[in-house]
């Protein structure tokens, strides 16, 4: 300690502030460029095997016959795992509830049903990877096809589809009546497409197998405590057996919220076969994975002749998959963003054969904020003013749903300077107006709306006689610059420059966050 307090040279920590708020080089950068990072398809040890996945190119069905002969003749194969032999885990004698949803998700070689186009169905374990992939395409499969849906506009137009109305907010006034007597009126219809993440780290799972029974997970994931968690529920470890590592993400914009099926696959063959095992996902792979769901969404809105807003109604139809109920707060943020006394939103999901969506990059409020400042451009038009002038005519000074004020709102503020800086005193209101010779110039705006959370978290603070300070938490980076900004603020805290600091995140071992 002594040490330490030399090398502060006797400043006070509490009032520093070097590195907070300041331009610096990212600390993880130089391992990420140079190849020193490692992302969980780059851990290895000896004796690795690997898996292959075999996924249906059904969308719904059944299977009828797998023929794993030819794959298990080949030399350096060690398993085929299908749901014939799968193990009998006391996991696929329940109902297991996703810590995140609230039905049963997907149990992955569950039965002879397949319910996604995509679906996996069979794990070949070999020595090496290239093995295990050409002992993939030995494997021969019959199916017994079904009729499926997979378009949700084309499932809307039947009548008989089954939808499911999910809670929003309550209705505030009376949104039908008011539009229905306002002398402005507008509604317009919004179709969204499914998106997929695909990050440019692939999803894999790298299992280490120690002597003892323990695994060390190396898994691209967001939150290595939820990916114990769900080890330990599904395979009956304990918490003191499973180690979860993943110092760097390589990208994932939610798709690593959840545990997905190559991290099952893998620890299951690792569990059966007792050998540490690889599972890596190809990039086609990547699109059997979850998604941003495909949503249509009507917006009717309704303003008297000065441009005040006196009808909100707001309708989403999503599509979820046939195993759960995957929502998203599409439709909420229209009752939060404007000032309006009649509002009213839907919320339906339609179950399609398909995979379960997940969250993607701001979920709901993407599609939903999108689709509803496209609606307020056009009301603006509509009403002959300004679209800046009419999204401040209707600006909302406190959360209306929660008729609470607003932690902090500088949204004025931040109108003013973007109309400054951009010029917007300058811009055509009328529509293919405004050109750079032949070419036709858009100048337009948007508000945005997300959410902020709070969580507990916990991190530990080691410093050594040499004044050299580790942080640990068991965080993600999910490439946010976690390792760089934590490294500041425990810099400042002690009054260290950054070259004296670790940032230690992404291990399951290190206090709990997530």
């Amino acid at each position: 300690m002594t040490t330490a307090t030399d090398h502060f040279s006797g400043q006070d920590p509490t009032c520093s502030n070097a590195h907070v708020g300041r331009d610096t080089d990212r600390v993880d950068g130089r391992a990420k460029v140079t190849g020193a990072a490692r992302y969980s398809a780059e851990f290895t040890t000896s004796g690795l095997a690997h898996g292959c996945v075999l996924n249906s190119p059904i969308a719904r069905g059944r299977i009828v016959h797998i023929d794993a002969t030819a794959a298990l003749d080949l030399p350096g194969v060690l398993a085929v795992f299908t749901h014939e032999n799968r193990p009998d885990l006391p996991w696929f004698h329940r109902d297991h509830q996703d810590k995140d949803t609230p039905t049963a998700h997907f149990l992955p070689l569950y039965d002879d049903q397949v319910h996604y186009s995509g679906q996996p169905i069979a794990l070949v374990v070999a020595k090496d990877p290239e093995t295990a992939s050409y002992a993939c395409t030995l494997l021969q499969v019959q199916y017994e096809r079904e009729p499926h849906q997979t378009n949700l506009a084309a499932a809307l137009e039947d009548p008989t589809y089954r939808k499911v109305v999910r809670k929003t907010p309550d209705p505030r006034g009376n949104a039908a009546r008011a539009y229905a007597n306002a002398p402005i009126q507008l509604r317009s219809q919004y179709h969204f497409a499914i998106e997929h993440h695909n990050p440019m780290a692939p999803h894999a799972a790298t299992v280490m197998w120690h002597d003892d029974g323990s695994i060390t997970v190396h898994d691209k994931t967001q939150g290595p405590m939820s990916t114990r968690d769900y080890v330990c529920d599904v395979f009956g470890f304990s918490k003191k057996q499973v180690q979860v590592i993943a110092p760097y993400v390589g990208g994932a914009f939610g798709l690593a919220l959840r545990p997905q099926y190559q991290l099952f696959l893998a620890i299951m063959a690792a569990r059966e076969l007792r050998l540490s095992v690889r599972v890596v996902l190809t990039r086609k792979q990547m699109f059997t994975l979850g998604y941003r769901p495909a949503a249509i969404q009507t917006i009717s809105l309704a303003a008297d002749r000065d441009g005040r807003l006196v009808s909100v109604w707001h309708e989403t139809v999503q599509n979820t998959s046939q195993l759960e109920y995957f929502e998203e707060s599409s439709v909420k943020w229209s009752a939060l963003l404007y000032q309006c006394p009649n509002v009213e939103l839907g919320y339906k999901l339609a179950p399609l054969d398909l995979y379960t969506p997940t969250d993607m990059r701001a979920p709901g409020a993407a599609t939903g904020v999108n689709a509803f400042e496209q609606a307020i451009d056009e009301m603006a038009y509509r009403v002959g003013l300004d679209p800046l002038a009419f999204r401040l005519k209707n600006y909302a000074e406190r959360d209306q749903i929660k008729d609470k004020d607003f932690s902090s709102k500088a949204l004025r503020d931040c109108y003013a300077q973007g109309a400054e800086r951009f010029g917007w005193a300058q811009r055509s209101h009328e529509p293919r107006t405004m050109r750079d010779g032949h070419e036709l110039v858009g100048w337009g705006l948007a508000t945005g709306i997300w959410e902020a959370f709070q969580q507990k978290a916990n991190a530990r603070a080691t410093l050594t006689r040499d004044g050299h300070l580790e942080v640990a938490t068991a965080a993600a980076d999910i490439g946010t610059g976690t390792y760089t900004i934590l490294t500041q603020i425990a810099a400042d805290a002690f009054g260290l420059p950054l070259s004296d600091v670790t940032t230690k995140l992404g291990d399951s071992s290190l206090p709990w966050a997530r």
